[in-house]
């Protein structure tokens, strides 16, 4: 247990670094976001069609592991971005996911330019189902493919 906890103590020196940045929100008004300036910094959207959402995304070095290669975690989470993109209605909460199935079957490297396409399955009352595909840009080929599933419940209108 020493062993994994002197492993895991940061340096001052490191302390220091992770103490001086300064990350702002997204959007004016919004409340600061460590999660979003670290983990969804970096992607646009590219086009949006009437069920499908074009995004782009530049592998950035944080989001890495130690092989250089884009961390799993981090797929699924664009995975879940954009899949609750596709389905979130302005002025209600944000939709809840319920189970997400990831096939990861390739990587993506440092700078690699990704194209995420997120297309709305089908909904039903609360319910909605997503699809995303994660590929590479300049390739065609495919990182990851995940199914999304999420629920939000709105007010209703009667």
């Amino acid at each position: 247990m020493e062993k994994s906890q002197a492993f895991l103590e940061l340096t001052q020196e490191e302390s220091d670094r992770v103490s001086s940045l300064d990350f702002l929100p997204l959007r004016t008004g919004a409340e600061f976001s460590f999660y979003e300036c670290y983990a969804l910094r970096g992607i646009r959207v590219d086009r949006l069609e009437s069920d499908r959402v074009f995004c782009i995304f530049k592998v950035p070095p944080r989001l890495t592991d130690g092989e250089g290669k884009l961390a799993a975690g981090a797929i699924a989470n664009l995975i879940d971005a954009v899949g609750a993109g596709c389905v979130n209605v302005g002025g209600h909460p944000v939709n809840v996911s319920v189970d997400m199935s990831i096939s990861f079957h390739s990587s993506a490297k440092i700078d690699d330019e990704l194209e995420i396409i997120g297309q709305v399955l089908g909904r039903k009352g609360g319910y909605s189902g997503t699809s995303v595909l994660v590929k590479n840009k300049a390739t065609g080929e495919l990182i990851a493919e995940g199914r999304h599933s999420l629920f939000g419940k709105y007010a209703s209108k009667m």
